[in-house]
């Protein structure tokens, strides 16, 4: 009988060895170049890995996410909205709407999010605020709505400013959120959209490459500026549950993006 004890307890200490031991190897692999990451289980509300994950810092367009979230929740979406001077001037990613043009509050959150489109942030912000300043009130009592404590929204685009930043453990909670809703998950997991079918003023090509490089990705945003660097947001149902995983100032977002997808969440 002590014999098999011993047998017992051999064997369970030789499992947790090798579990730690594929952990240990899984991180020895990603020397992650990234200030900020997160893998986050939105079913099981989870971390499943992270670094500096709750660390305050710039997230450029991914700030897109929590301005989309909020225009979707309009009540009515085929709403025109008329396209500005403030709209037309804005630096950075754009569409290219033209001032005096009348764009549906639908067409915007899919220029908004697949093309990353500034103008389109503030055609949005105005279209359905009246203002920029209004909108962002919004945005932010949203973030407090959903916990997001170490965030703070001062645009709706996310060109560098210095009360706008978030956290990579933010992100994935603000997006476990807005892939909830059906309208938010078909714009940001279409690769291309057809004015045609869907009556636009223009086509839309995704640029964010996850939906190509993981198979089981559904979306979200890709973002950059200086001061934030690439970041990337990508969700991702395997096996009938939701993940994200969030990389910030990561200079190589996709190919990271892509080990921790494989290291972390595909072996589950």
């Amino acid at each position: 009988m002590k014999n098999r004890y011993i047998i017992i307890l051999c064997t369970l200490l030789f499992i947790i060895m090798q579990s730690t031991m594929v952990f240990a190897s899984a991180d020895k692999v990603l020397k992650i170049p990234a200030v900020a990451a997160i893998a986050y289980d939105c079913t099981d509300r989870k971390v499943i890995y992270e670094k500096n994950s709750e660390s305050a810092i710039p997230i450029a367009s991914t700030t897109k996410i929590m301005t989309a979230l909020v225009a979707l929740n309009y009540e009515n979406l085929n709403k025109k909205v008329v396209i500005t001077s403030n709209a037309t001037a804005i630096r950075g990613s754009t569409v290219g709407y033209k001032r005096g043009e009348e764009i549906s509050i639908r067409e915007l959150v899919y220029g908004l999010m697949l093309r990353s489109g500034n103008d389109a942030a503030i055609a949005l912000a105005e279209g359905i605020s009246g203002s920029i300043e209004q909108y962002v009130l919004v945005m932010n009592e949203y973030a407090l709505q959903l916990g997001l404590i170490n965030t703070h929204f001062d645009l709706p685009h996310g060109l560098d400013c210095q009360n706008h930043y978030s956290t990579a453990y933010d992100l994935a909670v603000l997006t476990s959120e807005a892939i909830k809703n059906p309208e938010f998950s078909a714009i940001v997991s279409t690769k291309d959209a057809d004015e045609k079918l869907l009556n636009f003023t223009r086509s839309y090509h995704n640029i964010n490459k996850a939906l190509w490089l993981i198979p089981e990705a559904t979306g979200v945003k890709t973002g950059y500026t200086g001061g934030a660097g690439k970041c990337l947001v990508t969700s991702i149902h395997h096996k009938g549950k939701d993940y994200v995983i969030v990389v910030l100032n990561c200079s190589d977002r996709w190919s990271v993006t892509k080990k921790i997808y494989d290291n972390y969440i595909s072996i589950q």
